[in-house]
């Protein structure tokens, strides 16, 4: 049975390479670029073997306890948990616990993540290879640390198995799971300051963790090396000790998931109020409107784009704290007008195959583009305003606020037009509803790559006269040039929005049946 589990994960595994060829290529490039920092991480760990034996060890500690870590929260906050074998699908099957775990745990070694960390696991092998007792210690120790990140992992899954299946988690636990990526730069820079300044305080917290569940089996190479070998003794039952309590705790929670099994049928709800469509005009599109904005305030997949912007004022303050100049901030507004308008080019493919409605519906497609890009606009416009003005506070150029202002206004309205023909004309590849924000679905990445290039240097082209009449104030010191340009932006912004709103109603018209053919692929 354990045999047979193992050849259906392989199986499963060689089964996600049949596909397209442009997916097969996503998957190489993907893979290439896993291999280089595997790469690059095994060589560093070889090249510690001629480091000190302290450094060493702290180094291999604190990395290992980081792993264990990082399986033992990623599955937490994220739906990107390896659910290939999910155990409730055996739950009508006969099969012995014992052999179900382990073929379940050996499993978890087959796909990229779990032979990536048995191969950096194996590569702390090498930095102990100073004498045969430490290089058997730390292959030894290799193998108990990537097992018990299987095995936490799996725990973990085991035991949040209802909280996976709700929806909301998923959505809340996606979207918060991408502010840390975001903020990856001052992140590593904070890191990089503290080990800087607490050189002395490594090591001590390297050993204190190596007498802990999740750095013991990390420690016993350098153990070894050292000639301590009761302390490595020691720390190899805590490393047999948490493996053995993991299993026993996961076979509890196995044992639970497969003979109770979470019900997941629906319950009757009585009907609630109109809420948005109550408030919206009763038009056209004021109902597309209203359901606009309950996608964005709801849909994970809108929300992204919200979550995303207001962490723009923290890179640029971290960014401008390096620098020691904050003129950075003045281009704060102009780009959350651009990230914001550019965010519903894809709101026909957010649809999916809920775009039949309005098709259904027969709603016109000057009423759809207006109704998507109004919603769009109502959520937009006080933000755009406030990281516009937000910022002359700190640099006290107010001079630049008329200039910024007709900027900031022509990108929103002028980006809005533009992704309302967009969305109109192109079928992006985006996540499925229910799915990740930011999981990468099949489909065409290459046409999809080229539409949101060429977009943007037509959003770019339309932006010349607000951008010459900034540069032009730049160049003469002078206001005029912003005065002019806090009327020429929301002018021609407002002339290109409508226009844009006309033209792809008349091409949604022209192609819904079509649009919605090729939706229904993406599924």
């Amino acid at each position: 049975m354990v045999a047979h589990l193992l050849g259906l994960k392989w199986q499963l595994l060689l089964n996600g390479f049949k596909r397209s060829p442009w997916q097969l290529v996503g998957m190489a490039l993907g893979l290439l670029y896993a291999l280089g920092i595997l790469v690059l991480l095994v060589g560093g760990l070889i090249a510690l073997r001629w480091a000190d034996p302290g450094i060493a060890h702290t180094v291999v500690v604190l990395g290992g306890v980081a792993t264990v870590l990082g399986w033992a929260i990623i599955p937490l906050i994220t739906s990107a948990a390896d659910m290939t074998l999910d155990p409730a699908r055996f739950t009508t099957f006969a099969i012995p616990p014992k052999q179900l775990l382990t073929g379940l745990a050996l499993a978890g070694f087959i796909g990229i993540p779990g032979l990536a960390t048995l191969i950096a696991a194996l590569g702390t092998v090498g930095t102990w290879w100073r004498s045969v007792p430490s290089g058997v210690g730390a292959l030894l120790g290799a193998l108990l640390g990537a097992l018990t990140c299987i095995v936490v992992s799996k725990v973990v899954t085991t035991a949040t198995a209802g909280l996976a299946a709700s929806r909301r988690f998923k959505d809340v636990s996606s979207i918060i799971v991408f502010i840390p990526l975001v903020l990856l730069g001052p992140i590593m820079a904070g890191i990089v300051d503290g080990v800087r300044n607490s050189t002395d305080y490594l090591p001590g917290l390297a050993r204190t963790l190596s007498w802990t569940p999740l750095g013991a089996a990390w420690s016993l190479g350098g153990d070894l090396e050292s000639g301590d070998v009761a302390a490595a003794g020691l720390k190899f039952l805590i490393a047999a000790a948490t493996i053995g309590a993991l299993l026993l705790c996961w076979h509890l929670l196995l044992r639970r998931a497969l003979v109770t099994p979470k019900y997941s049928g629906g319950s009757a709800r009585k009907g609630g109020k109109l809420g948005l469509f109550a408030r919206l005009p009763g038009t056209p599109a004021g109902a597309v409107m209203a359901r606009a904005l309950i996608y964005w305030m709801k849909d994970p997949r809108y929300a992204a784009s919200l979550v995303i912007v207001p962490l723009f004022p923290v890179l640029f303050f971290f960014s401008s704290s390096q620098s020691g100049s904050y003129g950075l901030f003045m281009i704060l507004g102009p780009l959350t007008a651009f990230v914001m308008a550019w965010s519903i080019c894809a709101d026909v493919s957010y649809d999916n195959t809920a775009f039949a409605l309005h098709l259904a519906a027969g709603v016109r497609g000057i009423d759809d583009r207006l109704g998507r890009a109004l919603a769009c606009l109502v959520l937009s416009l006080p933000v755009v305003l406030l990281f516009t003005v937000g910022p002359l506070f700190i640099t006290g150029e107010w001079q630049w606020l008329p200039s910024l202002l007709g900027l900031s206004l022509g990108t929103l309205l002028t980006g809005l037009g533009l992704s309302s023909v967009i969305s109109a004309r192109y079928n992006i590849a985006v996540p499925l509803p229910g799915d990740s924000p930011f999981k990468k679905p099949p489909g065409n990445v290459a046409q999809t790559l080229a539409v949101q290039g060429v977009g943007m240097a037509v959003l770019a082209l339309l932006l010349v006269p607000e951008l010459v009449l900034v540069a032009v104030q730049a160049f003469s010191g002078g206001p005029e040039a912003g005065w002019i340009n806090l009327a020429v932006g929301p002018l021609l912004g407002s002339a290109l929005f409508i226009v844009g709103v006309r033209l792809g109603g008349k091409w949604l018209d022209a192609r819904g049946p079509e649009m919605f053919a090729q939706l229904s692929v993406n599924r």
